[in-house]
């Protein structure tokens, strides 16, 4: 199974490529579209609630395997800039950029545009990236962008599998209740693997639980491995107690105040002590202000672009997470909203 998150500028050609890449499923401030053939399964996301808020593009991308970045013959434009920062300082491995609307323009247009689009993201995580050329229209590239997506699925499949004896996490996206089963959830298996009647717990509220059925695209499984996109029916928890970027795990640790060490990106102005920031980890979100920085050992008012840093927040949300997970910061007051990346000391 792969999941992809489509992204890019509202007018970039996104929705109409996530649309003839799967079924219509779930509608929110995200749309999944679901697509199975011989046995692969391919679900696309579109971020449709951005870029009015950044947090449908960073539920995508922590919900996905790999990313897709669309760029019209119109060129590169303020969200798709931001969309590459987002990218950039997630650490991104998988990804394509896919040139859209080609049936609107000229070859040799077409390879500037990549020129420039190279030069632009040179020293990021899309150095690397392969390009493709597509048009929903006359349907150009669309059978061989499957085939790469499916490539890159095949190398995510591996790298899952050494995860799988991990201690299990599940983020969640999705939350509600069914009549006669009670509360079920969707979201994605990080790391593990789950079996039905496993005793776990919800995260941040440190719940315990137990996982009383799996589902796996709609059909009944005892076990599921790393990358899964999971439906579970959870007992002795209700869903108005789980939102979207709760954890089911056996150990989180839950924090409202914490200490990052940081790296801001060079596309932002920074920030200083007494500002909030608007901190993301997973799917979770809380606004934290800015108590302290310290660069270089020294205690300094103000951390600039591409400062390494260790800042300590003040929060007023609870946020559970793992050692290993990154936090990004973002100041929605800005254009370019996204600043930076930090891991807990």
């Amino acid at each position: 199974m792969t999941t992809v998150a489509i992204i890019g500028s509202e007018k970039s050609g996104r929705t109409s490529l996530a649309s003839k890449l799967g079924k219509k499923g779930n509608v929110s401030d995200i749309t999944m579209y679901e697509f199975s053939k011989s046995g692969k399964v391919l679900t696309a996301i579109d971020v449709v609630g951005y870029p009015k808020s950044i947090k449908p593009l960073v539920t995508a991308l922590n919900l996905s395997d790999m990313a897709i970045l669309c760029v019209s013959p119109s060129g590169l434009d303020a969200c798709a800039g931001e969309c590459i920062v987002a990218l950039d300082i997630l650490g991104y491995k998988h990804g394509l950029i896919v040139l859209t609307k080609s049936d609107t323009s000229y070859p040799h247009a077409l390879d500037e545009l990549q020129n420039n689009i190279k030069k632009i993201t040179a020293g990021t995580v899309l150095e690397k990236w392969e390009y493709i050329s597509v048009s929903t229209t006359s349907f150009e590239g669309m059978e061989e962008l499957k085939e790469m997506i499916f490539a890159i699925g095949e190398s995510v499949d591996e790298e899952n599998a050494k995860l799988n004896d991990s201690p299990p996490r599940v983020v969640i996206d999705q939350c509600f209740n069914v009549t006669g089963i009670g509360c079920v959830v969707l979201g994605v298996l990080l790391q593990g693997t789950i079996h039905a009647k496993d005793k776990m717990n919800a995260y941040p509220i440190n719940k315990p639980l137990e996982i009383r059925s799996i589902q796996l695209h709609d059909v009944d499984a005892k076990t599921a491995p790393t990358g899964s996109r999971v439906g579970l029916a959870l007992k002795n928890i209700q869903s108005k107690e789980i939102e979207r970027g709760s954890i089911v795990s056996n150990n989180e640790t839950v924090i409202t105040d914490l200490t990052l060490n940081c790296v801001l990106s060079q596309f932002t102005k920074g920030f200083s002590v007494g500002d909030v920031l608007h901190i993301f980890v997973g799917l979770q979100s809380a606004p934290g202000r800015v108590e302290s920085i310290i660069v270089n050992g020294e205690d300094v008012k103000h951390a600039g672009p591409v400062k390494e840093c260790t800042v300590r927040f003040s929060g007023s949300k609870e946020i559970a997470y793992s050692r290993s997970d990154r936090f990004i910061l973002a100041n929605l007051d800005e254009k370019q909203r996204f600043v930076g990346y930090g891991f807990s000391e």
